[in-house]
């Protein structure tokens, strides 16, 4: 018979893993005083969740999309199709692509391996992946290709999403399968990893560097199996070979402003302080995992500022680590799990009710033409909600926010597809009612102030993190008659 193993992590004490609980509450305090939107973490360690939590609305059953931590997941991919002797790290670029070559192939192009596509220094000065967007008729491979390849392959590192690309179009190329489709059976499914999506390209290549969105457990999941090199279940998933040179330093990146950016960096991972390394992703996803104190910390987040979050991590977890366990102690325990288990992002404060209520609910309001396309907007309040309704050109856009609480939707008023969406809101004034949302699969949140005078109304739009400006050039309406 057969005997299904649970690819679920196993819970445990943090005492009885050598970690005392104040030490982890120390950690999920200094957050909450100095870290404006974690998500979530989950702490594991000699292979035992010690300690988890999510921000609500975050939750541990939704996934997160991961950014730049899907390029670890990349990697492993191309070490996978290498044990598999379809490809060696020394194989060049322009032999995948016959057909995608610029008409001048100089020395440096022509020198550039599939190892420099995964270590980041493939000769370019600048990252490519602007280029791949721009690209007319989404053929990103061919302009990744077209790109100036000014150094020497091998001589300068230069963070580089494009070149991630050209892994996933490798692979696909030598397998016929997406990355997630070749994922699936080798490390998705044996890790318990459910339900993965992957954003492609126009041509219908998983984009590699970005776009993977999985849950925090999958995350320490993936995590765990690394630190094991590359077995998980009495089962070798990843060839150990493989897990140490992929977090091998093989490019130099000293010299950067942020301590844990320039310890080096592997095929796809980071090099950290502490002999750590790491996957992470834009605004806070991370993938820590820590040899030395045989430890994974998976977070999710919407931060601008990554290196405080790990500076965090060093002052308050990495020093607590024991060789043994440690004493039985039922309250400091039982205090960690209180204080987890209410994690909460805040809710929109304010008032619940302004004397202007009455004379603008339910009144709709025509937006002067603006970039975001938006053209009407309206509230409509209730004893317990705000219902707001935005027109635009994707469509008709409804969003419930509690007065007080959260309410749980789902939107499409982004143009990322159907997201969900966590919406309180309150009057910040007698004339401006505020909404906070949370898009809560992303690390983005938006606040929205409105600001009603006679019948006109001023919209100003704010997001927590993003890769460009944070705030929009306000929107001005009128009352349609």
């Amino acid at each position: 018979m057969t005997v299904e193993l649970s690819t679920a992590l196993r819970r445990s004490t943090p005492e009885a893993q050598g970690v005392p609980s104040t030490a982890i509450l120390g950690f999920v305090q200094a957050v909450d005083r100095t870290i404006e939107h974690l998500h979530s973490f989950l702490l594991v360690r000699h292979g035992a969740v010690i300690a988890e939590g999510w921000w609500r609305p975050y939750a541990a059953e939704y996934p997160h999309v991961l950014f730049s931590l899907s390029k670890s997941f990349a990697s492993t991919a191309v070490g996978l199709a290498v044990h598999e002797g379809r490809l060696s790290v020394e194989d060049k670029v322009i032999s995948f692509f016959p057909d995608d070559l610029p008409a001048d192939v100089n020395e440096h192009l022509a020198a550039m391996t599939v190892h420099h596509l995964l270590s980041m220094n493939t000769g370019h000065h600048v990252d490519t992946t602007g280029k791949l967007w721009e690209n007319e008729d989404g053929n990103w491979a061919a302009a990744f290709l077209a790109q100036p390849v000014t150094h020497e392959p091998g001589t300068y590192f230069v963070y580089n999403s494009g070149a991630t690309y050209m892994l996933s179009a490798i692979v696909q190329k030598l397998t016929g399968e997406t990355l997630l489709d070749y994922l699936t059976p080798r490390l998705f499914e044996p890790l318990g990893i459910e339900n993965p999506t992957w954003e492609s390209c126009p041509r219908g290549i998983n984009v590699g560097g970005w776009g993977l969105s999985i849950r925090t457990e999958d995350i320490a999941r993936f995590g765990q199996m690394y630190l094991q090199k590359g077995e998980w279940l009495g089962q070798q998933l990843v060839p150990a070979t493989w897990v140490e040179e992929a977090t091998f330093p093989h490019s130099d990146n000293s010299g950067g402003d942020n301590a844990d950016w320039s310890q080096g960096y592997g095929y796809q991972f980071w090099r950290c302080r502490h002999n750590a390394y790491r996957g992470d992703g834009a605004f806070g996803q991370f993938c820590v995992v820590m040899p030395e104190q045989d430890a994974v910390l998976a977070m999710t987040a919407g931060v601008g500022n990554m290196q405080s979050v790990l500076d965090l991590v060093w002052e308050h977890l990495v020093p607590a680590f024991a060789a043994e366990s440690l004493a039985g102690n039922e309250a400091a325990p039982q205090t960690l799990i209180d204080t987890v288990s209410s994690l909460s992002l805040p809710l929109q404060a304010g008032d619940t009710s302004s004397p202007l209520a009455d004379d603008v609910s339910g009144k709709v309001y025509q937006i002067e033409a603006n970039d975001a396309e938006i053209s009407t907007i309206s509230l409509a309040f209730g004893v317990e909600e705000t219902i707001f309704h935005l027109s635009n050109d994707l469509g008709d856009h409804r969003i419930v926010c509690g007065l007080g609480s959260q309410r749980l939707g789902v939107t499409s008023m982004n143009g990322r597809g159907e997201q969900r969406v966590a919406g309180s809101a309150a009057w910040t004034s007698e004339d401006v009612h505020t909404l906070k949302l949370y898009f809560y699969e992303t690390p983005f949140s938006l606040t929205v102030d409105i600001h009603f005078e006679g019948d006109e109304i001023t919209i100003n739009f704010k997001q927590n993190v993003d890769f460009g400006p944070t705030e929009q050039e306000p929107l001005r309406g009128k009352a349609a008659r």
